[in-house]
Protein backbone atom coordinates (compact mmCIF):
# COMPACT_ATOMS: atom_id res chain seq x y z
CA UNK A 1 0.00 0.00 0.00
CA UNK A 2 2.77 2.42 0.95
CA UNK A 3 4.56 1.78 -2.37
CA UNK A 4 1.42 2.68 -4.28
CA UNK A 5 0.99 5.91 -2.33
CA UNK A 6 4.63 6.84 -2.95
CA UNK A 7 4.21 6.15 -6.66
CA UNK A 8 1.10 8.33 -6.85
CA UNK A 9 2.67 11.20 -4.91
CA UNK A 10 5.95 10.92 -6.86
CA UNK A 11 8.10 10.09 -3.82
CA UNK A 12 11.29 8.20 -4.56
CA UNK A 13 12.05 5.07 -2.54
CA UNK A 14 14.50 5.64 0.31
CA UNK A 15 17.15 3.26 -1.05
CA UNK A 16 16.99 4.90 -4.48
CA UNK A 17 17.20 8.33 -2.85
CA UNK A 18 20.34 7.27 -0.97
CA UNK A 19 21.87 5.96 -4.21
CA UNK A 20 21.07 9.28 -5.87
CA UNK A 21 22.75 11.26 -3.06
CA UNK A 22 25.77 8.96 -3.15
CA UNK A 23 26.24 9.27 -6.89
CA UNK A 24 25.80 13.03 -6.88
CA UNK A 25 28.33 13.44 -4.10
CA UNK A 26 31.00 11.94 -6.37
CA UNK A 27 30.53 14.81 -8.83
CA UNK A 28 32.01 17.34 -6.42
CA UNK A 29 35.48 15.86 -6.80
CA UNK A 30 35.36 16.45 -10.56
CA UNK A 31 34.97 20.19 -10.20
CA UNK A 32 38.07 20.50 -7.99
CA UNK A 33 41.26 21.87 -9.53
CA UNK A 34 43.90 19.35 -10.58
CA UNK A 35 46.30 20.56 -7.85
CA UNK A 36 43.71 20.24 -5.07
CA UNK A 37 44.81 18.00 -2.20
CA UNK A 38 41.86 15.62 -2.67
CA UNK A 39 42.56 15.23 -6.38
CA UNK A 40 46.24 14.65 -5.68
CA UNK A 41 45.31 11.83 -3.31
CA UNK A 42 42.93 10.15 -5.73
CA UNK A 43 44.79 10.32 -8.99
CA UNK A 44 48.33 11.30 -9.86
CA UNK A 45 48.66 13.76 -12.74
CA UNK A 46 52.03 13.32 -14.45
CA UNK A 47 51.70 16.76 -16.06
CA UNK A 48 52.15 18.46 -12.69
CA UNK A 49 55.93 18.84 -12.07
CA UNK A 50 55.76 17.80 -8.43
CA UNK A 51 56.38 14.60 -6.55
CA UNK A 52 53.31 12.47 -5.97
CA UNK A 53 51.81 12.54 -2.51
CA UNK A 54 53.10 9.63 -0.37
CA UNK A 55 49.56 8.61 0.58
CA UNK A 56 48.36 8.47 -3.01
CA UNK A 57 45.69 5.74 -3.23
CA UNK A 58 47.30 4.09 -6.25
CA UNK A 59 50.51 3.59 -4.21
CA UNK A 60 48.70 1.62 -1.53
CA UNK A 61 48.41 -2.14 -1.62
CA UNK A 62 45.09 -3.83 -2.24
CA UNK A 63 44.95 -4.85 1.42
CA UNK A 64 45.57 -1.28 2.57
CA UNK A 65 42.89 0.05 0.28
CA UNK A 66 40.48 -2.55 1.63
CA UNK A 67 41.11 -1.37 5.17
CA UNK A 68 40.34 2.24 4.31
CA UNK A 69 36.68 3.05 4.87
CA UNK A 70 36.06 6.56 3.71
CA UNK A 71 34.42 8.91 1.25
CA UNK A 72 37.70 9.49 -0.58
CA UNK A 73 38.01 5.84 -1.63
CA UNK A 74 34.39 5.80 -2.79
CA UNK A 75 35.01 8.87 -4.95
CA UNK A 76 38.13 7.30 -6.43
CA UNK A 77 36.28 4.06 -7.22
CA UNK A 78 33.43 5.92 -8.92
CA UNK A 79 35.57 8.25 -11.01
CA UNK A 80 35.16 6.00 -14.05
CA UNK A 81 31.38 6.21 -13.74
CA UNK A 82 31.19 9.94 -14.41
CA UNK A 83 31.15 10.95 -18.06
CA UNK A 84 32.99 14.23 -18.93
CA UNK A 85 30.28 16.87 -19.12
CA UNK A 86 31.21 20.52 -18.81
CA UNK A 87 33.57 22.73 -20.78
CA UNK A 88 31.95 26.19 -20.55
CA UNK A 89 35.15 28.14 -21.29
CA UNK A 90 35.89 26.38 -24.58
CA UNK A 91 36.48 28.84 -27.47
CA UNK A 92 33.69 27.10 -29.42
CA UNK A 93 31.16 28.74 -27.07
CA UNK A 94 32.51 32.29 -27.23
CA UNK A 95 30.16 34.85 -28.81
CA UNK A 96 31.19 35.62 -32.39
CA UNK A 97 33.19 32.40 -32.64
CA UNK A 98 30.32 29.92 -32.49
CA UNK A 99 29.67 27.67 -35.45
CA UNK A 100 26.03 28.77 -35.44
CA UNK A 101 27.31 32.29 -36.22
CA UNK A 102 30.20 31.48 -38.56
CA UNK A 103 28.87 28.46 -40.50
CA UNK A 104 25.09 28.59 -40.10
CA UNK A 105 24.53 27.56 -43.74
CA UNK A 106 26.87 24.56 -43.56
CA UNK A 107 24.63 22.27 -41.49
CA UNK A 108 20.96 21.29 -41.61
CA UNK A 109 18.44 19.05 -39.86
CA UNK A 110 15.85 16.80 -41.49
CA UNK A 111 13.24 15.85 -38.93
CA UNK A 112 10.72 13.05 -39.04
CA UNK A 113 7.19 14.45 -38.95
CA UNK A 114 4.21 12.23 -38.34
CA UNK A 115 1.99 14.72 -40.14
CA UNK A 116 4.09 14.67 -43.32
CA UNK A 117 5.13 11.00 -43.06
CA UNK A 118 2.12 9.10 -41.66
CA UNK A 119 3.66 5.76 -42.52
CA UNK A 120 7.02 4.51 -41.35
CA UNK A 121 7.79 3.01 -44.74
CA UNK A 122 7.72 6.47 -46.32
CA UNK A 123 10.66 7.59 -44.25
CA UNK A 124 12.39 4.26 -44.83
CA UNK A 125 12.07 4.83 -48.56
CA UNK A 126 13.51 8.32 -48.19
CA UNK A 127 16.50 6.97 -46.30
CA UNK A 128 17.01 4.23 -48.90
CA UNK A 129 17.11 6.82 -51.66
CA UNK A 130 19.47 8.92 -49.57
CA UNK A 131 21.84 5.98 -49.12
CA UNK A 132 21.76 5.14 -52.86
CA UNK A 133 22.41 8.75 -53.84
CA UNK A 134 25.22 9.02 -51.31
CA UNK A 135 26.88 5.81 -52.54
CA UNK A 136 26.86 7.17 -56.09
CA UNK A 137 28.63 10.38 -55.04
CA UNK A 138 32.32 9.92 -54.19
CA UNK A 139 32.44 13.14 -52.16
CA UNK A 140 29.66 12.03 -49.78
CA UNK A 141 29.99 9.90 -46.69
CA UNK A 142 27.09 8.30 -44.81
CA UNK A 143 27.35 7.95 -41.02
CA UNK A 144 24.70 5.80 -39.32
CA UNK A 145 24.63 5.67 -35.51
CA UNK A 146 22.58 3.74 -32.99
CA UNK A 147 22.61 3.14 -29.23
CA UNK A 148 21.02 0.70 -26.81
CA UNK A 149 21.00 0.20 -23.03
CA UNK A 150 20.82 -3.18 -21.29
CA UNK A 151 21.68 -3.97 -17.67
CA UNK A 152 23.14 -0.46 -17.19
CA UNK A 153 25.58 -1.06 -20.07
CA UNK A 154 25.20 1.30 -23.03
CA UNK A 155 26.33 0.16 -26.47
CA UNK A 156 27.07 2.62 -29.27
CA UNK A 157 27.60 1.55 -32.85
CA UNK A 158 28.71 3.66 -35.81
CA UNK A 159 28.68 2.63 -39.48
CA UNK A 160 30.52 4.77 -42.04
CA UNK A 161 30.11 4.19 -45.74
CA UNK A 162 31.87 5.96 -48.60
CA UNK A 163 31.58 5.46 -52.35
CA UNK A 164 33.55 2.35 -53.47
CA UNK A 165 34.88 1.79 -49.96
CA UNK A 166 33.99 -0.87 -47.40
CA UNK A 167 31.98 -0.17 -44.27
CA UNK A 168 33.82 1.14 -41.23
CA UNK A 169 32.19 -0.19 -38.07
CA UNK A 170 32.94 1.11 -34.57
CA UNK A 171 31.43 -0.43 -31.45
CA UNK A 172 31.78 0.92 -27.91
CA UNK A 173 30.42 -0.25 -24.55
CA UNK A 174 30.03 2.19 -21.66
CA UNK A 175 28.72 1.92 -18.11
CA UNK A 176 26.45 4.27 -16.15
CA UNK A 177 25.78 6.92 -18.80
CA UNK A 178 22.53 8.13 -20.30
CA UNK A 179 21.34 7.32 -23.80
CA UNK A 180 21.81 10.96 -24.84
CA UNK A 181 25.45 10.86 -23.73
CA UNK A 182 25.89 7.65 -25.71
CA UNK A 183 24.31 9.25 -28.80
CA UNK A 184 26.68 12.19 -28.46
CA UNK A 185 29.65 9.86 -28.19
CA UNK A 186 28.53 7.90 -31.27
CA UNK A 187 28.06 11.10 -33.28
CA UNK A 188 31.47 12.30 -32.16
CA UNK A 189 33.15 9.06 -33.27
CA UNK A 190 31.39 9.11 -36.63
CA UNK A 191 32.15 12.77 -37.39
CA UNK A 192 35.73 12.40 -36.20
CA UNK A 193 36.37 9.53 -38.60
CA UNK A 194 34.45 11.12 -41.47
CA UNK A 195 36.28 14.46 -41.28
CA UNK A 196 39.64 12.71 -41.68
CA UNK A 197 38.62 11.04 -44.95
CA UNK A 198 40.14 12.51 -48.10
CA UNK A 199 37.95 14.14 -50.75
CA UNK A 200 34.81 14.35 -48.61
CA UNK A 201 32.68 17.48 -48.92
CA UNK A 202 29.38 16.30 -47.42
CA UNK A 203 28.73 14.26 -44.27
CA UNK A 204 25.27 12.77 -43.77
CA UNK A 205 24.54 11.58 -40.23
CA UNK A 206 21.51 9.34 -39.66
CA UNK A 207 20.39 9.16 -36.02
CA UNK A 208 17.22 8.22 -34.15
CA UNK A 209 17.00 11.50 -32.22
CA UNK A 210 17.35 14.87 -33.92
CA UNK A 211 17.20 16.43 -30.44
CA UNK A 212 20.65 15.06 -29.64
CA UNK A 213 22.07 16.47 -32.89
CA UNK A 214 20.61 19.92 -32.22
CA UNK A 215 22.18 19.87 -28.76
CA UNK A 216 25.60 19.93 -30.45
CA UNK A 217 24.98 23.45 -31.71
CA UNK A 218 23.39 24.68 -28.49
CA UNK A 219 25.71 27.36 -27.08
CA UNK A 220 23.93 27.58 -23.72
CA UNK A 221 25.24 25.74 -20.67
CA UNK A 222 24.13 22.11 -20.63
CA UNK A 223 25.30 18.71 -19.41
CA UNK A 224 26.94 17.71 -22.70
CA UNK A 225 29.01 20.82 -23.36
CA UNK A 226 32.36 19.04 -23.29
CA UNK A 227 31.31 16.48 -25.89
CA UNK A 228 29.67 19.20 -27.98
CA UNK A 229 32.89 21.22 -27.95
CA UNK A 230 34.88 18.25 -29.25
CA UNK A 231 32.36 17.66 -32.05
CA UNK A 232 32.27 21.35 -32.99
CA UNK A 233 36.07 21.47 -33.09
CA UNK A 234 36.12 18.68 -35.70
CA UNK A 235 33.36 20.35 -37.71
CA UNK A 236 35.13 23.70 -37.65
CA UNK A 237 38.25 22.12 -39.17
CA UNK A 238 36.04 20.38 -41.75
CA UNK A 239 34.21 23.58 -42.71
CA UNK A 240 37.44 25.59 -42.87
CA UNK A 241 38.95 23.18 -45.41
CA UNK A 242 36.46 24.11 -48.14
CA UNK A 243 33.61 26.61 -48.13
CA UNK A 244 31.24 24.10 -49.79
CA UNK A 245 31.65 21.44 -47.09
CA UNK A 246 28.36 20.61 -45.36
CA UNK A 247 26.90 18.23 -42.80
CA UNK A 248 23.28 17.04 -42.71
CA UNK A 249 21.48 15.28 -39.86
CA UNK A 250 18.63 12.94 -40.75
CA UNK A 251 16.29 11.51 -38.14
CA UNK A 252 15.43 7.84 -38.47
CA UNK A 253 12.57 7.12 -36.03
CA UNK A 254 11.89 3.70 -34.62
CA UNK A 255 8.63 1.95 -35.31
CA UNK A 256 7.59 2.68 -31.77
CA UNK A 257 7.44 6.45 -32.46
Amino acid sequence: MSFGIKAITGLISIHLHLQKLSRRSQLRAHILSTNHILRSLMKYNSKIPTHPYPLLLSFLTRCQCGLIKGHLVNMDNRFNEVFPSFDPLNPEFKPGNRIINCFSDHFSFHLFSKNNDPLFKNRSKQLDNLAIKSSNTPSNTLVVTDTSIKNNVTSSIVHIHVHNRPFVKTLHHMVNITSTEAKFFAIRCGINQATYLQGISKIIVVIDSIHAAKKIFDSSTHMLQKQAALILNNLRKFFNCHHENTIKFWECPSKGN
